[in-house]
């Protein structure tokens, strides 16, 4: 049901950052502080495939007799299809003020965060609780963009400290996919990191012939053109900066990144080669800055 009924003030909630394949759990108190998180692999697959709805119940009535009997928010794709309940999600744009005013009432005491979409076509869960918690911290300035790199990638822009329109890349997806299945697997087994290869990789995605590009990195270590253990590096230049060009970045753009480091330091570095400026966000800190900022509106009710 939609958000309604009572609510008990409290000085702490539980906030979840409920995935696919993993969850992170936070103790919050009043001022937005951690005061205990713990990390695990119980995910929405995982949970899901142990009993369906009930299933999540338990998880949170566990998480509850761990960390407090207190209210939970919980966001990401515990409000999918694959999760407790079919959450819908709020068109952009929108902010805090709007998401807490959908919250989804799954249980007594226990709340699920919508998601977003964007009317050109696409969808976020779990992320957009990021992206409003970096600008209510100060982490990035309310007018920006913002990007979250990972299996699916997400460019977000954000206007007065609201998710105005967002778009996803499939980049992780495409890099994983082209190491385990394609013709260029058993290419791909070398490092990646930030180097020459790299950053060959990212002039390359300007030619806009990506498809191209990506053969030729067979074509190139079988002709001894490049060597073997560089592929790899290379091709994930190729997909980042085909990535980071798609999203409009050029001389004199600002980016803040909500990455871990090593996708940071890739990201950084293409975002740099195209003209742009990087500036790394600790995602942890913005999720919970989010979460505080929606259980604060939801509270001061």
């Amino acid at each position: 049901m939609p958000f309604g009924g009572d609510l008990t003030v409290n000085d702490r909630f539980l906030a979840i950052d409920w995935g696919t394949t993993n969850r992170r759990v936070y103790l919050v108190d009043q001022a937005g502080s951690v005061l205990d998180t713990f990390r695990d692999d119980r995910g929405v697959l995982g949970v899901g495939r142990d009993g369906g709805p009930a299933a999540f119940a338990d998880e949170v009535a566990a998480i509850r007799a761990r960390l407090g009997d207190l209210p939970v928010i919980a966001a990401g794709m515990v409000g999918s299809q694959r999760g407790w309940a079919l959450v819908p999600y709020l068109s952009c744009p929108s902010g805090a003020a709007q998401i807490a005013g959908a919250l989804y009432e799954v249980a007594p005491r226990t709340w699920i965060v919508p998601g977003l979409s964007d009317p050109r076509g696409d969808v976020m869960r779990g992320e957009e609780v990021q992206l409003l918690g970096a600008v209510h911290a100060g982490l990035a300035p309310p007018d920006a963009l913002l990007c979250q790199p990972g299996t699916h990638c997400k460019w977000a822009r954000m206007e007065g400290g609201a998710v105005a329109s967002f778009a996803t890349s499939m980049t992780g997806e495409m890099f994983a996919l082209l190491k385990q299945h394609s013709l260029l697997a058993e290419f791909l087994t070398g490092p990646v990191a930030d180097g020459p290869a790299f950053r060959a990789g990212v002039a390359a995605s300007g030619d806009g012939a990506l498809l191209t590009a990506l053969f030729g990195v067979r074509a190139s270590a079988l002709l001894g053109l490049r060597a073997v253990e560089d592929s790899a590096a290379h091709a994930s230049g190729l997909l980042i900066g085909s990535d980071v060009r798609g999203a409009g970045v050029g001389p004199d753009s600002d980016v803040y990144l909500l990455a871990d480091p090593m996708l940071g330091a890739l990201y950084t570095a293409a975002i740099a080669q195209c003209g742009g400026r990087a500036h790394l966000v600790d995602s942890h800190a913005a999720f919970v800055a989010g979460i505080a900022q929606i259980w604060s509106l939801v509270r001061d009710r």
